[in-house]
């Protein structure tokens, strides 16, 4: 599949009134909540919204150990919750540390003897295809429930996302049985090769602004290089990754390979980063919590982490862009999620000659912005996924209005109920600003404006981030310059926000090290050893 930008595939499901998402509506999304009210565009009248109850069963909410679900040790459970509403959706397993101990020993057990490391590399893609085949026939249950749980889009999650989740997958079965080694020249009579042995039990743990792809990042190339997992979901979004594992389980994988444990950071988390049974730990979600996680790794087994955390990212408008295609990239780089990207262009630099022109319309865009029931067909923008969110998101908005930044649009909590932002806009941003140097991760456009490249690559750079960057030019020499001279991990030419299985992602500085996706992410689930043997009256070496 070819590399695919998620603002084109959202642009078309967005702009279709039928298909998948219209299918759904009528079955397992069935009845409408009434009598809630919403405005439909956060700059209009206030008009009733009807709630859409998806009716989807909830059959996995216990942890999965050893191929079976199971309550959690001390019986515990937690609540997860609907942010259209903050209402319960489930209560789920809460495992702790007890549970990680039975998580990793059934991890290890299937790894030092049972069948998954042992089977040929063919049978292991034979099992991840068949996975892959059965998450695209159970897509709309799937999307919805992730839909419920996160508050993302459901078009969005249906046209996108589970079907992007589908081609990770087919695309690490298609690594499994291409892994191996190298025979390598050395001086003297000796014969030399590498070998690519799986690490062993990985500990995983993922957040919860994209469940489903963070499962397949993760779980993929671990088990696809012989590896078994240990997976600590989010708290807020534990639902998509057990039913998912489920069909994982009914495609043929043995016990013990993939566990699942939910529960919060310090209690579930923390533990397993710790664990001395683990061999390798990889984690994705804020700065603050990757440091811990990498001190907690070093304070046990040395074990090795990869980390893919933070993220203020530069989106750079040049002169001679086009400004309404411009203003339109821009939007869907900073909006996307609800902002609950890492990646997300949250610093939007334009220079002087265009920033007028561009403003306006970049204001004019937000203040279009449908927001409302994610699933609804033709809305752009849900609820922030709870209230902790929900509530910084609204203190950095404040922060920007305290420090003179000009609020263009928004500002403000968006209806009465739920966990919804309105799409907000801030104009003369200046560099030391708290919107312009923090990680807001919400729906929060700030745009500065730049005199000259030489400028704007020192200010992009100025940051302890550097997960991603988007460069907007029609200018070939002023794109080799800037994607060069910007420090970050991914750079987006012309578009944004565009992901594919064979695309590593991961960032500089403090968003991280190693890399996810592609070739690359196959290295931080494998070993290499060296063997050399003597070679007697070779015929050649």
């Amino acid at each position: 599949m070819a590399a695919r930008s998620l603002s084109r595939l959202l642009s078309r499901s967005l702009s279709s009134s039928s298909g998948a998402a219209g299918s759904l509506l009528r079955s397992p999304l069935g009845r409408k909540s009434e009598g809630w009210r919403n405005i439909n565009r956060f700059s209009t009248a206030a008009a009733v919204e009807e709630l859409i109850t998806p009716q989807v069963p909830i059959n996995y909410t216990q942890l999965l150990i050893n191929g079976k679900f199971v309550d959690a040790a001390s019986g515990k459970t937690f609540p997860t919750y609907d942010p259209r509403t903050g209402e319960v959706i489930s209560q789920v397993a809460e495992g702790d540390a007890e549970d990680i101990n039975r998580a990793v020993a059934a991890a290890r057990e299937a790894f030092d003897n049972g069948p998954w490391p042992k089977m040929t590399a063919y049978e292991r893609s034979r099992i991840l295809l068949r996975f892959a085949d059965l998450v695209e026939k159970h897509n709309d249950e799937i999307a919805a429930l992730e839909t419920w749980n996160s508050g993302k889009l459901y078009d969005q999650a249906a046209k996108t996302e589970v079907p992007m989740f589908v081609r990770f997958f087919r695309y690490y079965a298609g690594w499994a049985d291409k892994i191996h080694g190298l025979t390598v020249p050395a001086d003297g009579d000796y014969h030399v090769q590498t070998l690519h042995e799986p690490i062993g039990v990985a500990g995983q743990i993922i957040p919860w602004n994209f469940p489903l792809l963070m499962f397949a990042w993760k779980v993929g190339p671990a088990l696809a290089c012989g590896n078994t997992v240990v997976l600590k979901t989010s708290e807020q979004t534990p639902l998509t990754a057990l039913i998912v594992a489920k069909l994982l389980h009914e495609a043929g994988l043995p016990p013990g390979v993939l566990n699942i444990v939910s529960g919060y950071g310090p209690i579930a988390g923390a533990p397993l980063a710790s664990h001395m049974g683990v061999d390798k730990l990889a984690f994705t979600g804020s700065t603050d919590t990757g440091k811990t996680i990498l001190q907690l790794a070093a304070r046990s087994n040395l074990k090795p982490v990869t980390l893919e955390l933070g993220g203020k990212s530069p989106f750079i408008i040049c002169e001679d862009a086009d400004v309404d295609e411009a203003v339109e990239i821009a939007h869907f780089g900073l909006f996307f999620n609800q902002g609950q990207s890492c990646c997300a262009g949250s610093r939007t630099f334009v220079h002087e000659r265009i920033y007028d022109e561009f403003l306006e319309k970049a204001k004019a865009r937000a203040l279009r912005r449908v927001v409302g029931d994610p699933f609804k067909e033709g809305v752009e923008q849900g609820p922030q996924i709870d209230s902790k969110q929900f509530e910084k998101v609204l203190r950095y908005i404040k922060s920007g209005i305290d420090s003179n930044a000009t609020l263009e649009c928004g500002g403000g909590r968006f209806g009465s109920k739920g966990f919804f932002v309105q799409p907000t806009v801030f104009s003369n941003v200046q560099d030391d600003m708290l919107i312009a140097t923090d990680e807001i991760f919400g729906p929060v456009q700030s745009i500065l404006k730049f005199k000259d490249i030489d400028e704007v690559i020192r200010r992009a750079n100025a940051t302890r981030y550097g997960l991603a960057a988007g460069v907007f030019t029609k200018n070939l020499s002023t794109a080799n310059t800037l994607m060069r001279a910007l420090r970050a991990g991914t750079v987006w030419i012309n578009c944004y926000d565009v992901f594919d299985a064979s695309i590593p992602f991961g960032g500089y500085k403090m968003s991280g090290n190693g890399r996810e996706m592609g070739l690359y992410s196959l290295n931080n689930y494998l070993q290499v050893k060296a063997v050399v043997s003597p070679v007697k009256n070779p015929a050649w070496l």
